[in-house]
Protein backbone atom coordinates (compact mmCIF):
# COMPACT_ATOMS: atom_id res chain seq x y z
CA UNK A 1 0.00 0.00 0.00
CA UNK A 2 0.98 3.62 -0.53
CA UNK A 3 0.72 5.34 2.83
CA UNK A 4 1.24 9.00 3.65
CA UNK A 5 2.03 10.00 7.25
CA UNK A 6 1.23 13.57 8.27
CA UNK A 7 3.80 14.78 10.80
CA UNK A 8 7.14 13.43 12.03
CA UNK A 9 6.69 13.33 15.79
CA UNK A 10 7.51 10.11 17.60
CA UNK A 11 4.06 8.69 16.82
CA UNK A 12 4.42 9.42 13.11
CA UNK A 13 7.99 8.13 12.93
CA UNK A 14 7.07 4.98 14.85
CA UNK A 15 4.13 4.22 12.56
CA UNK A 16 6.13 5.01 9.42
CA UNK A 17 8.98 2.68 10.43
CA UNK A 18 6.61 -0.14 11.30
CA UNK A 19 4.67 0.19 8.04
CA UNK A 20 7.75 0.60 5.86
CA UNK A 21 9.31 -2.48 7.52
CA UNK A 22 6.16 -4.42 6.57
CA UNK A 23 6.72 -3.61 2.91
CA UNK A 24 4.42 -0.63 2.42
CA UNK A 25 5.53 2.46 0.50
CA UNK A 26 5.53 5.22 3.12
CA UNK A 27 6.03 8.97 2.75
CA UNK A 28 6.16 11.32 5.75
CA UNK A 29 5.24 14.96 5.13
CA UNK A 30 6.40 17.45 7.76
CA UNK A 31 5.52 21.14 7.76
CA UNK A 32 8.67 22.30 9.59
CA UNK A 33 12.27 22.37 8.41
CA UNK A 34 13.30 19.55 10.77
CA UNK A 35 11.64 16.31 11.88
CA UNK A 36 10.52 15.58 15.43
CA UNK A 37 7.26 17.44 15.97
CA UNK A 38 7.32 18.52 19.61
CA UNK A 39 10.83 17.01 19.75
CA UNK A 40 12.18 19.72 17.44
CA UNK A 41 15.77 20.81 18.20
CA UNK A 42 16.77 24.47 18.54
CA UNK A 43 20.43 25.03 17.67
CA UNK A 44 21.88 28.45 18.42
CA UNK A 45 25.10 30.01 19.72
CA UNK A 46 26.76 26.60 19.96
CA UNK A 47 23.98 25.16 22.17
CA UNK A 48 21.53 22.38 21.38
CA UNK A 49 18.13 22.61 23.09
CA UNK A 50 15.64 19.75 22.85
CA UNK A 51 12.30 21.35 22.16
CA UNK A 52 10.06 18.74 23.68
CA UNK A 53 10.11 15.36 25.40
CA UNK A 54 13.22 14.84 27.51
CA UNK A 55 12.06 12.00 29.79
CA UNK A 56 12.53 8.74 27.88
CA UNK A 57 10.93 5.66 29.47
CA UNK A 58 10.17 2.12 28.25
CA UNK A 59 13.25 2.10 25.95
CA UNK A 60 12.33 -1.41 24.79
CA UNK A 61 9.65 0.25 22.64
CA UNK A 62 12.39 2.07 20.76
CA UNK A 63 14.40 -1.14 20.50
CA UNK A 64 11.32 -2.84 19.02
CA UNK A 65 11.40 -0.47 16.04
CA UNK A 66 15.00 -1.34 15.22
CA UNK A 67 14.46 -5.07 15.83
CA UNK A 68 11.43 -5.04 13.51
CA UNK A 69 13.73 -3.65 10.82
CA UNK A 70 16.48 -6.18 11.54
CA UNK A 71 18.75 -3.51 13.01
CA UNK A 72 20.28 -2.70 16.41
CA UNK A 73 19.48 0.45 18.37
CA UNK A 74 23.09 0.92 19.47
CA UNK A 75 24.21 1.19 15.82
CA UNK A 76 22.06 4.33 15.50
CA UNK A 77 21.93 6.02 18.91
CA UNK A 78 23.42 5.65 22.40
CA UNK A 79 20.96 5.56 25.29
CA UNK A 80 22.21 6.68 28.73
CA UNK A 81 20.48 5.93 32.08
CA UNK A 82 19.61 8.89 34.30
CA UNK A 83 19.69 8.66 38.11
CA UNK A 84 17.98 9.93 40.13
CA UNK A 85 15.01 10.00 37.80
CA UNK A 86 13.96 13.34 39.30
CA UNK A 87 15.20 15.59 42.08
CA UNK A 88 12.04 17.10 43.51
CA UNK A 89 12.43 20.40 45.34
CA UNK A 90 9.85 21.85 47.71
CA UNK A 91 9.17 25.45 48.66
CA UNK A 92 10.83 24.91 52.05
CA UNK A 93 14.06 23.97 50.18
CA UNK A 94 13.84 20.29 51.16
CA UNK A 95 14.23 17.84 48.30
CA UNK A 96 13.57 14.20 47.45
CA UNK A 97 15.52 12.01 45.02
CA UNK A 98 13.01 9.88 43.12
CA UNK A 99 14.50 6.72 41.58
CA UNK A 100 14.20 2.95 41.23
CA UNK A 101 16.57 2.47 44.19
CA UNK A 102 14.09 1.01 46.69
CA UNK A 103 16.40 1.23 49.76
CA UNK A 104 17.08 4.90 48.96
CA UNK A 105 13.38 5.63 48.51
CA UNK A 106 12.52 3.89 51.80
CA UNK A 107 15.31 5.70 53.66
CA UNK A 108 14.08 9.11 52.50
CA UNK A 109 10.46 8.27 53.30
CA UNK A 110 11.45 7.06 56.78
CA UNK A 111 13.16 10.39 57.44
CA UNK A 112 9.97 12.23 56.56
CA UNK A 113 7.40 9.95 58.16
CA UNK A 114 8.28 6.41 59.34
CA UNK A 115 4.59 5.50 59.32
CA UNK A 116 4.49 5.95 55.51
CA UNK A 117 7.07 3.26 54.70
CA UNK A 118 4.64 0.33 54.74
CA UNK A 119 2.06 2.38 52.84
CA UNK A 120 4.61 3.22 50.16
CA UNK A 121 5.57 -0.43 49.71
CA UNK A 122 1.89 -1.31 49.33
CA UNK A 123 1.50 1.51 46.80
CA UNK A 124 4.38 0.04 44.75
CA UNK A 125 2.65 -3.35 44.79
CA UNK A 126 -0.68 -1.86 43.69
CA UNK A 127 0.98 0.26 40.99
CA UNK A 128 2.44 -2.95 39.55
CA UNK A 129 -1.04 -4.51 39.38
CA UNK A 130 -2.35 -1.42 37.58
CA UNK A 131 0.64 -1.48 35.23
CA UNK A 132 0.07 -5.16 34.37
CA UNK A 133 -3.48 -4.44 33.30
CA UNK A 134 -3.32 -0.84 32.02
CA UNK A 135 -0.01 -1.03 30.14
CA UNK A 136 0.99 -4.63 29.49
CA UNK A 137 -2.49 -5.81 28.43
CA UNK A 138 -4.28 -2.72 27.16
CA UNK A 139 -1.85 -0.03 25.90
CA UNK A 140 -1.56 -1.52 22.41
CA UNK A 141 -5.23 -2.52 22.05
CA UNK A 142 -7.29 -0.24 19.78
CA UNK A 143 -10.64 0.14 21.68
CA UNK A 144 -12.68 0.68 18.52
CA UNK A 145 -15.95 -0.74 19.91
CA UNK A 146 -17.89 -0.02 23.09
CA UNK A 147 -17.75 -3.74 23.88
CA UNK A 148 -13.95 -3.46 24.03
CA UNK A 149 -14.45 -1.01 26.90
CA UNK A 150 -17.20 -2.97 28.63
CA UNK A 151 -14.97 -6.07 28.84
CA UNK A 152 -12.45 -4.28 31.03
CA UNK A 153 -14.88 -2.44 33.32
CA UNK A 154 -14.79 -5.10 36.09
CA UNK A 155 -10.97 -4.99 36.16
CA UNK A 156 -10.97 -1.20 36.15
CA UNK A 157 -13.37 -1.12 39.10
CA UNK A 158 -11.26 -3.68 40.96
CA UNK A 159 -8.17 -1.52 40.38
CA UNK A 160 -10.08 1.58 41.62
CA UNK A 161 -9.72 3.51 38.36
CA UNK A 162 -12.61 5.69 39.54
CA UNK A 163 -10.18 7.32 42.00
CA UNK A 164 -7.90 10.14 40.94
CA UNK A 165 -4.13 9.68 41.03
CA UNK A 166 -3.81 11.97 44.06
CA UNK A 167 -6.75 10.27 45.79
CA UNK A 168 -5.27 6.83 45.18
CA UNK A 169 -1.81 7.84 46.45
CA UNK A 170 -3.38 9.42 49.53
CA UNK A 171 -4.80 6.03 50.56
CA UNK A 172 -1.26 4.81 51.20
CA UNK A 173 0.81 7.76 52.47
CA UNK A 174 0.03 10.66 54.79
CA UNK A 175 2.97 13.07 54.36
CA UNK A 176 1.81 15.80 51.99
CA UNK A 177 5.22 16.15 50.35
CA UNK A 178 5.31 12.41 49.67
CA UNK A 179 1.81 12.57 48.22
CA UNK A 180 3.13 15.15 45.77
CA UNK A 181 6.22 13.03 44.97
CA UNK A 182 4.03 10.05 44.07
CA UNK A 183 1.29 11.93 42.24
CA UNK A 184 2.95 14.49 39.93
CA UNK A 185 3.43 12.03 37.04
CA UNK A 186 0.15 12.83 35.19
CA UNK A 187 1.55 16.30 34.53
CA UNK A 188 4.14 14.63 32.28
CA UNK A 189 1.29 13.56 29.97
CA UNK A 190 -0.95 16.62 30.30
CA UNK A 191 -3.12 15.51 33.22
CA UNK A 192 -4.12 17.00 36.56
CA UNK A 193 -3.32 14.53 39.40
CA UNK A 194 -6.57 15.62 41.09
CA UNK A 195 -8.67 14.76 38.01
CA UNK A 196 -6.73 12.08 36.11
CA UNK A 197 -7.78 8.46 36.64
CA UNK A 198 -5.57 6.44 38.97
CA UNK A 199 -4.74 4.15 36.02
CA UNK A 200 -1.93 6.63 35.39
CA UNK A 201 -0.14 5.49 38.54
CA UNK A 202 1.18 2.81 36.19
CA UNK A 203 3.80 5.41 35.17
CA UNK A 204 5.38 4.99 38.62
CA UNK A 205 5.91 1.29 38.03
CA UNK A 206 6.87 1.71 34.36
CA UNK A 207 9.76 3.96 35.46
CA UNK A 208 10.78 1.53 38.20
CA UNK A 209 10.75 -1.40 35.76
CA UNK A 210 12.72 0.11 32.85
CA UNK A 211 14.30 3.29 34.23
CA UNK A 212 14.54 6.81 32.85
CA UNK A 213 16.89 7.37 29.92
CA UNK A 214 18.51 10.10 27.86
CA UNK A 215 19.80 9.87 24.30
CA UNK A 216 23.43 10.93 23.86
CA UNK A 217 23.22 14.11 21.83
CA UNK A 218 19.75 14.86 23.20
CA UNK A 219 16.26 13.68 22.25
CA UNK A 220 16.96 15.13 18.81
CA UNK A 221 19.62 12.44 18.32
CA UNK A 222 16.92 9.82 18.87
CA UNK A 223 14.72 11.55 16.27
CA UNK A 224 17.61 11.53 13.80
CA UNK A 225 18.24 7.84 14.52
CA UNK A 226 14.62 6.98 13.75
CA UNK A 227 14.66 9.10 10.59
CA UNK A 228 17.82 7.31 9.42
CA UNK A 229 16.26 3.94 10.17
CA UNK A 230 13.14 4.92 8.21
CA UNK A 231 15.18 6.11 5.23
CA UNK A 232 17.47 3.05 5.38
CA UNK A 233 14.30 0.99 4.94
CA UNK A 234 13.43 2.97 1.82
CA UNK A 235 10.98 5.43 3.39
CA UNK A 236 10.70 9.00 2.16
CA UNK A 237 10.67 12.10 4.43
CA UNK A 238 9.64 15.43 2.91
CA UNK A 239 10.28 18.54 5.01
CA UNK A 240 8.69 21.99 4.59
CA UNK A 241 5.56 20.28 3.28
CA UNK A 242 2.49 21.72 4.98
CA UNK A 243 -0.71 19.69 4.57
CA UNK A 244 -3.82 21.74 3.79
CA UNK A 245 -6.34 18.93 3.38
CA UNK A 246 -6.84 15.18 3.61
CA UNK A 247 -8.37 14.44 0.22
CA UNK A 248 -11.33 12.07 0.05
CA UNK A 249 -13.55 10.34 -2.49
CA UNK A 250 -16.68 8.32 -1.76
CA UNK A 251 -16.04 8.56 1.98
CA UNK A 252 -12.45 7.29 1.82
CA UNK A 253 -9.14 9.10 2.13
CA UNK A 254 -7.23 9.32 -1.16
CA UNK A 255 -4.15 11.19 0.06
CA UNK A 256 -3.26 14.76 1.00
CA UNK A 257 -3.21 18.15 -0.67
CA UNK A 258 -0.37 20.45 0.35
CA UNK A 259 -0.38 24.23 0.81
CA UNK A 260 1.45 24.65 -2.49
CA UNK A 261 -1.44 22.92 -4.27
CA UNK A 262 0.38 19.66 -5.01
CA UNK A 263 -1.15 16.33 -4.03
CA UNK A 264 0.21 13.03 -2.78
CA UNK A 265 -2.01 10.04 -3.53
CA UNK A 266 -2.28 7.26 -0.96
CA UNK A 267 -4.24 4.15 -0.11
CA UNK A 268 -4.26 5.11 3.56
CA UNK A 269 -3.44 8.22 5.59
CA UNK A 270 -1.83 8.16 9.05
CA UNK A 271 -2.24 11.46 10.86
CA UNK A 272 0.26 12.50 13.53
CA UNK A 273 -1.15 16.02 13.62
CA UNK A 274 -2.97 16.91 16.83
CA UNK A 275 -6.24 15.02 16.49
CA UNK A 276 -8.77 17.79 17.29
CA UNK A 277 -6.96 20.29 15.07
CA UNK A 278 -6.76 17.74 12.25
CA UNK A 279 -10.47 16.95 12.35
CA UNK A 280 -11.35 20.64 12.30
CA UNK A 281 -8.84 21.81 9.71
CA UNK A 282 -8.01 18.91 7.39
CA UNK A 283 -11.48 17.45 6.80
CA UNK A 284 -14.64 19.21 5.58
CA UNK A 285 -17.44 19.52 8.12
CA UNK A 286 -19.71 17.48 5.80
CA UNK A 287 -17.59 14.39 6.55
CA UNK A 288 -17.49 14.87 10.31
CA UNK A 289 -20.56 13.22 11.76
CA UNK A 290 -19.07 12.62 15.22
CA UNK A 291 -16.25 15.12 15.58
CA UNK A 292 -18.22 18.24 14.76
CA UNK A 293 -16.92 21.67 15.77
CA UNK A 294 -19.38 21.59 18.67
CA UNK A 295 -18.15 18.19 19.87
CA UNK A 296 -14.50 19.27 19.64
CA UNK A 297 -15.24 22.47 21.59
CA UNK A 298 -16.93 20.46 24.37
CA UNK A 299 -13.99 18.13 24.89
CA UNK A 300 -11.43 18.87 27.59
CA UNK A 301 -7.85 19.63 26.60
CA UNK A 302 -4.61 19.49 28.51
CA UNK A 303 -2.82 22.50 29.89
CA UNK A 304 -0.28 24.36 27.81
CA UNK A 305 3.32 25.24 28.61
CA UNK A 306 5.76 28.10 28.72
CA UNK A 307 9.27 26.82 27.99
CA UNK A 308 12.43 28.92 28.20
CA UNK A 309 15.58 27.43 26.68
CA UNK A 310 18.76 29.11 27.87
CA UNK A 311 22.51 28.64 27.81
CA UNK A 312 25.03 30.08 30.27
CA UNK A 313 28.72 30.90 29.90
CA UNK A 314 29.46 29.20 33.23
CA UNK A 315 28.60 25.81 34.67
CA UNK A 316 26.26 25.24 37.61
CA UNK A 317 27.30 22.08 39.44
CA UNK A 318 26.13 22.87 42.97
CA UNK A 319 29.14 24.90 44.06
CA UNK A 320 26.89 27.78 45.09
CA UNK A 321 23.20 27.09 45.51
CA UNK A 322 21.25 23.79 45.64
CA UNK A 323 22.80 20.86 43.79
CA UNK A 324 20.70 20.23 40.70
CA UNK A 325 20.11 16.94 38.88
CA UNK A 326 19.44 16.17 35.21
CA UNK A 327 15.65 16.35 35.77
CA UNK A 328 14.49 18.78 38.50
CA UNK A 329 10.89 19.25 39.61
CA UNK A 330 10.50 22.52 41.54
CA UNK A 331 7.15 22.56 43.32
CA UNK A 332 5.66 25.86 44.42
CA UNK A 333 3.92 26.67 47.71
CA UNK A 334 0.52 25.62 46.33
CA UNK A 335 -0.14 22.20 44.81
CA UNK A 336 -3.85 21.56 44.34
CA UNK A 337 -4.85 25.27 44.21
CA UNK A 338 -2.28 25.97 41.48
CA UNK A 339 -3.46 22.99 39.43
CA UNK A 340 -7.03 24.17 39.92
CA UNK A 341 -6.04 27.58 38.51
CA UNK A 342 -4.41 25.93 35.48
CA UNK A 343 -6.93 23.22 34.63
CA UNK A 344 -10.30 24.39 35.98
CA UNK A 345 -10.29 28.16 36.46
CA UNK A 346 -7.94 28.62 33.50
CA UNK A 347 -6.24 31.63 34.95
CA UNK A 348 -2.55 32.52 34.91
CA UNK A 349 -1.43 32.39 38.55
CA UNK A 350 1.19 34.57 40.21
CA UNK A 351 3.06 31.50 41.46
CA UNK A 352 4.24 28.47 39.49
CA UNK A 353 5.76 25.01 39.66
CA UNK A 354 8.63 24.26 37.29
CA UNK A 355 10.50 21.49 35.55
CA UNK A 356 14.17 22.43 35.15
CA UNK A 357 16.08 20.32 32.64
CA UNK A 358 19.90 20.32 32.90
CA UNK A 359 21.05 17.85 30.22
CA UNK A 360 24.69 18.95 30.18
CA UNK A 361 25.16 17.15 33.51
CA UNK A 362 24.78 13.93 31.50
CA UNK A 363 26.02 15.07 28.10
CA UNK A 364 28.33 18.14 28.08
CA UNK A 365 28.42 18.10 24.25
CA UNK A 366 25.08 19.96 24.15
CA UNK A 367 26.85 23.21 25.10
CA UNK A 368 30.20 24.87 24.29
CA UNK A 369 33.05 23.96 26.60
CA UNK A 370 32.64 25.40 30.09
CA UNK A 371 28.99 26.29 29.44
CA UNK A 372 25.66 24.82 30.57
CA UNK A 373 22.41 24.19 28.67
CA UNK A 374 19.00 24.32 30.37
CA UNK A 375 15.36 24.52 29.75
CA UNK A 376 12.73 25.51 32.28
CA UNK A 377 9.09 24.58 31.75
CA UNK A 378 6.04 25.99 33.49
CA UNK A 379 2.54 24.50 33.08
CA UNK A 380 -0.01 27.22 32.24
CA UNK A 381 -3.65 27.24 31.09
CA UNK A 382 -4.34 26.63 27.39
CA UNK A 383 -5.58 29.47 25.22
CA UNK A 384 -9.12 29.00 26.49
CA UNK A 385 -7.95 31.18 29.37
CA UNK A 386 -7.97 34.26 27.14
CA UNK A 387 -4.46 35.23 28.28
CA UNK A 388 -2.78 37.55 25.76
CA UNK A 389 0.64 35.93 25.57
CA UNK A 390 2.01 38.67 23.33
CA UNK A 391 1.72 40.89 26.39
CA UNK A 392 2.13 38.33 29.18
CA UNK A 393 5.21 36.45 27.92
CA UNK A 394 7.97 38.88 28.96
CA UNK A 395 6.73 39.55 32.52
CA UNK A 396 6.12 35.83 33.06
CA UNK A 397 9.57 34.99 31.74
CA UNK A 398 11.15 37.54 34.07
CA UNK A 399 9.34 36.15 37.13
CA UNK A 400 10.56 32.64 36.39
CA UNK A 401 14.15 33.62 35.66
CA UNK A 402 14.36 35.90 38.71
CA UNK A 403 13.06 33.02 40.85
CA UNK A 404 15.70 30.65 39.45
CA UNK A 405 18.40 33.23 40.06
CA UNK A 406 17.33 33.82 43.65
CA UNK A 407 17.01 30.18 44.64
CA UNK A 408 18.86 27.85 42.25
CA UNK A 409 21.16 29.55 39.73
CA UNK A 410 23.13 32.42 41.36
CA UNK A 411 23.87 35.43 39.14
CA UNK A 412 21.98 33.80 36.30
CA UNK A 413 21.10 37.06 34.53
CA UNK A 414 24.80 37.91 34.14
CA UNK A 415 25.63 34.57 32.56
CA UNK A 416 22.85 33.92 30.01
CA UNK A 417 24.40 33.97 26.54
CA UNK A 418 21.64 32.24 24.56
CA UNK A 419 17.88 32.13 25.00
CA UNK A 420 14.69 31.07 23.21
CA UNK A 421 11.13 30.99 24.56
CA UNK A 422 7.86 29.38 23.52
CA UNK A 423 4.34 30.05 24.87
CA UNK A 424 0.88 28.57 24.21
CA UNK A 425 0.85 30.57 20.96
CA UNK A 426 3.67 28.35 19.66
CA UNK A 427 1.62 25.21 20.34
CA UNK A 428 -1.37 26.71 18.50
CA UNK A 429 0.34 28.41 15.57
CA UNK A 430 3.44 26.27 14.91
CA UNK A 431 2.45 22.85 16.27
CA UNK A 432 -1.21 23.09 15.15
CA UNK A 433 -2.54 22.22 18.59
CA UNK A 434 -6.19 22.85 19.44
CA UNK A 435 -6.43 25.70 22.00
CA UNK A 436 -2.63 25.64 22.19
CA UNK A 437 -2.77 22.61 24.48
CA UNK A 438 0.60 20.90 24.92
CA UNK A 439 -0.67 17.30 25.22
CA UNK A 440 -3.94 17.34 23.23
CA UNK A 441 -6.99 15.66 24.82
CA UNK A 442 -6.87 15.74 28.63
CA UNK A 443 -6.43 12.21 30.13
CA UNK A 444 -9.51 11.98 32.34
CA UNK A 445 -11.53 8.75 32.70
CA UNK A 446 -14.29 9.89 30.34
CA UNK A 447 -11.67 10.68 27.67
CA UNK A 448 -9.65 7.46 27.94
CA UNK A 449 -9.64 4.16 26.00
CA UNK A 450 -12.90 3.86 23.98
CA UNK A 451 -13.92 7.39 25.01
CA UNK A 452 -10.76 8.87 23.46
CA UNK A 453 -10.56 9.72 19.73
CA UNK A 454 -9.96 6.36 18.07
CA UNK A 455 -6.80 5.24 16.28
CA UNK A 456 -8.94 4.46 13.24
CA UNK A 457 -11.17 7.38 12.35
CA UNK A 458 -14.86 6.91 13.06
CA UNK A 459 -15.50 9.14 10.03
CA UNK A 460 -13.19 7.68 7.35
CA UNK A 461 -12.22 3.98 7.41
CA UNK A 462 -8.70 4.35 5.96
CA UNK A 463 -7.68 7.36 8.06
CA UNK A 464 -5.66 6.52 11.17
CA UNK A 465 -4.40 8.58 14.10
CA UNK A 466 -1.22 8.33 16.14
CA UNK A 467 0.14 10.65 18.81
CA UNK A 468 -0.93 12.22 22.08
CA UNK A 469 -4.59 12.91 21.26
CA UNK A 470 -5.59 9.37 20.39
CA UNK A 471 -5.49 6.12 22.42
CA UNK A 472 -3.61 5.43 24.67
CA UNK A 473 -2.39 9.01 25.18
CA UNK A 474 0.60 11.30 25.55
CA UNK A 475 4.17 10.46 26.58
CA UNK A 476 6.71 8.47 24.60
CA UNK A 477 5.32 5.02 25.56
CA UNK A 478 1.80 6.21 24.71
CA UNK A 479 2.54 7.59 21.27
CA UNK A 480 4.76 4.62 20.35
CA UNK A 481 1.92 2.30 21.45
CA UNK A 482 -0.43 4.19 19.13
CA UNK A 483 2.02 3.50 16.28
CA UNK A 484 1.87 -0.23 16.98
CA UNK A 485 -1.93 -0.12 17.11
CA UNK A 486 -2.07 1.56 13.70
CA UNK A 487 0.38 -0.95 12.22
CA UNK A 488 -1.89 -3.78 13.44
CA UNK A 489 -5.07 -2.08 12.17
CA UNK A 490 -3.64 -1.49 8.70
CA UNK A 491 -2.29 -5.04 8.64
CA UNK A 492 -5.77 -6.35 9.43
CA UNK A 493 -7.59 -4.17 6.91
Amino acid sequence: MRIVVIGSGFGGLGAAIRLQAKGHEVTIVEKRDKPGGRAYVYEQDGFKFDGGPTVITAPFMIDDLFTLAGRKTEDYVTMMPVSPFYRIFFHDQSHFDYSDDLPSMVRQIREWNPDDVDGYLEFVRRAEQIFNKGFTELADQPFLKLTDMLKIVPDMVKLESYRTVYGFVSKFVQDERLRQVLSFHPLLVGGNPFQTTSIYTLINFLERKWGVWFAKGGTGALVQALVKLFEDLGGKLELNRDVAEITTYNGKATGVRLRDGSEIKADAVVCNSEVAWAYQNLLPSSLRKKYTDRKLARMRYSMSLVVIYFGTDRQYRGQDGPKLAHHDIILGPRYQPLLDDIFSKKQLADDFSLYLHMPTLTDPSLAPEGCEAFYVLSPVPHLGSGTDWRQAAKPYRDRIMNFLEERYLPNLSKHIVSEHMITPLHFAETLNSYQGSAFSVEPILTQSAWFRPHNRSEEIPNLYFVGAGTHPGAGLPGVLSSAKIVEDLIGAS
